[in-house]
């Protein structure tokens, strides 16, 4: 599936659109595909402070628990409270409606260190 060209990628698969100061963060189609049906997703709490590769936390499908990490640093200001009822949001429309939170971003400059979807596209067909 080729990634939506208005995003930045991180290697552990998670996806920040950038609208301003603010950064949209979910987990790729790649992502979702590989962990199966979704069940429950554990998202950090707003006002929290997160870290650039920092756990902010967990992503329960029917074949494993992975952990969650957001691709940039900031506070956060928004979680997709949908998904408590509808984790399954996250595998039907990974970079719409399943979106997992929203930060004011700390540093735009850690954007540099992010994947454009092309350089996202060679490491996800790599597995």
């Amino acid at each position: 599936m080729a990634q939506p060209e208005n995003l930045l990628y991180s290697k552990e698969h998670e996806w920040v659109k950038i609208d301003g100061d603010t950064g949209t963060v979910g987990i790729t189609d790649y992502a979702q595909h590989s962990l199966g049906d979704i069940v429950y997703v554990e998202l950090p709490k707003v006002g929290a402070q997160v870290s650039q590769s920092g756990n902010v936390g967990v992503v329960e499908s029917v074949k494993a628990v992975s952990d969650l990490f957001t691709p940039v640093s900031g506070e956060v200001t928004e979680v997709n409270a949908a998904l408590e009822n509808d984790a399954a949001a996250v595998n039907r429309d990974p970079y719409g409606e399943g979106w997992l939170f929203k930060l004011k971003l700390k540093d735009g400059g850690e954007t540099a260190s992010l994947l454009s979807p092309a350089d996202y596209e060679k490491i996800s067909a790599e597995g």
